[in-house]
């Protein structure tokens, strides 16, 4: 969401950016994908799909809230799209969900990495597996009547039972958690397990498979820290926050996680209002780590940044050792629609001191397999 006016604006960004003596490190972006096909504020949220054989054919898939759920080569050109008669709005990615049936191509598959979004046209959950011969989204089904318009969402896997479930948020602050199934005929049913209130508007989400955590931003307050567990209720834990004092400036946007294995990594968030990157530590608290910006280089820099998404996995010659994509709210490099933009994760590590962790090794399949 987009603050209109200019005085909040420049308030908020005066009351909420970094201390003047923390330097915010530049980093650039090598590769920028297509425009979405629709004007305005359209481009949302980004995922990344990780290619289980040849990671240089991995994707990247985006919504066009205009009308459209599209994916990219790593070379950022256009590959597919669907859904272009409905507003999609946030997008994300998990493996090995338990699925039997057959890839449009005729193989069979009994496990499916599944890609899912937020249909606000027909209020409704989506949900895509990637068919890794052809790197197409092949439709899973749907869930219908869920009772509100999605806004945000995410997957999360528990290591615990193995399940497989979809949070959905709305505007409102309402949080849902459905957990997935295979409903017969290749497609995905789902039943609700969980509801909550966050208190305002919330968007971007994202889960940490491995400590069992939800993280959700509620735009004008705080990122938040919840269980990720169908009976773990509301209790949270406060990350950070929009204001003085804080981090963040407002709107608080998309949430990622970068795994370095175990319960190493990060936690990154988009800071709309200013602009900017904020990393905390994805172990213990969260503590606050620091804070960067895209800038011009091979492609335009960004701002007004709504989704992210990052991944450690080594992907191809292109990303050797990782992976970070962001939504560029102003694409002015030519001046074109939006698009998203994609950082080689190494530039983010080494653009401090000590520089981050870089753990290309990480399998995104890893713990599926252990099941």
């Amino acid at each position: 969401m987009r603050i209109r006016s200019l005085a909040v604006a420049a308030f908020l960004l005066a009351a909420a950016r970094p201390p003047p003596q923390e330097t915010v490190p530049p980093v650039a972006a090598t590769v920028e994908t297509t425009p979405v096909r629709h004007g305005g504020d359209a481009a949302d949220d980004p995922a990344i799909w990780v290619h289980p054989s040849d990671p240089a054919k991995s994707l990247v898939i985006g919504d066009d809230k205009g009308g459209g759920l599209l994916t990219y080569g790593l070379d950022g050109v256009e590959l597919q799209v669907v859904e272009e008669s409905k507003h999609i709005n946030n997008v994300d990615v998990r493996y090995g969900m338990p699925l039997v049936g057959a890839y449009e191509d005729g193989t069979a598959h009994e496990r499916v990495d599944l890609a899912g979004a937020g249909n606000q046209t027909d209020r409704s959950l989506i949900f895509y597996k990637i068919n890794p011969a052809t790197r197409r989204l092949e439709p899973a089904g749907a869930i219908a009547g869920i009772g509100l318009t999605p806004y945000g969402s995410c997957f999360y896997r528990s290591p615990v039972s193995g399940k497989h479930y979809y949070f959905v948020n709305d505007r409102s602050g309402k949080v849902q958690q459905w957990e997935l199934r295979d409903g017969g005929s290749g497609k995905i049913a789902g039943t609700r397990v969980r509801e909550f209130e966050v208190g305002s508007i919330v968007e971007g989400c994202v889960a940490d498979d491995t400590r069992r955590r939800l993280y959700i931003a509620e735009e004008r307050v705080a990122i938040w820290n919840y269980g990720a567990e169908p009976e773990d209720g509301s209790p949270r834990i406060r990350v950070d926050f929009a204001g003085k004092g804080g981090h963040l400036t407002a709107d608080i946007e998309g949430l990622a996680i970068y795994d370095a294995g175990g319960e190493r990594g990060y936690l990154l968030a988009s800071s709309q209002g200013s602009d900017t990157f904020v990393i905390y530590e994805r172990a213990g608290s969260n503590a606050y780590v620091g804070t960067f910006r895209i800038v011009d280089g091979a492609v335009d820099g960004v701002n007004d940044t709504d989704g992210i998404e990052v991944t450690s996995a080594a992907l191809g010659p292109a990303f050797p050792k990782g992976l970070l994509v962001v939504q560029d709210g102003s694409n002015t490099r030519p001046a074109a629609n939006q698009n998203y933009k994609l950082v080689p994760w190494e530039s983010v590590a080494a653009a401090f001191t000590p520089p981050l962790l870089v753990e290309p090794g990480v399998d995104p399949r890893a713990a599926v397999r252990r099941r």
